[in-house]
């Protein structure tokens, strides 16, 4: 059996199992993808429309993404637009191969 080469850390554990958590509904997981796709801050209306899924489960959701970074939000009026935090994209799969032993574990998004 292979020894893992780094100690994860209790902080990281929790940060790590947040991002899973996160992920674990597949409304969430498709809002993600939503936003990231179109590569550009989106508005809770324009997701709405495009998800066709209700505003209320739409901010629900993308409230929990912004949690823990994957969506950052930004006001601008009386609206909050969501764009995709793009450091996950690189955090993110380090993360992974912390888990398993693989590397060291990586700074959050």
């Amino acid at each position: 059996m292979k020894e893992a080469l780094f100690v994860l850390s209790d902080d990281d554990a929790r940060v790590y199992a947040g991002w899973f958590k996160a992920l674990a509904d597949p409304t969430r997981v498709r809002l993600l993808h939503l936003v990231a796709g179109e590569g550009r801050a989106m508005s809770v209306g324009e997701i709405v429309e495009r998800a066709e899924v209700g505003q209320s489960t739409v901010s629900h959701h993308l409230k929990i993404l912004a949690e823990v970074r994957f969506v950052l939000a930004e006001r601008q009026g009386a609206s909050t637009l969501y764009t995709v935090n793009r450091t996950c994209q690189s955090v993110f799969p380090r993360a992974v191969a912390a888990i398993l032993g693989e590397e060291a574990p990586a700074d959050g998004c």
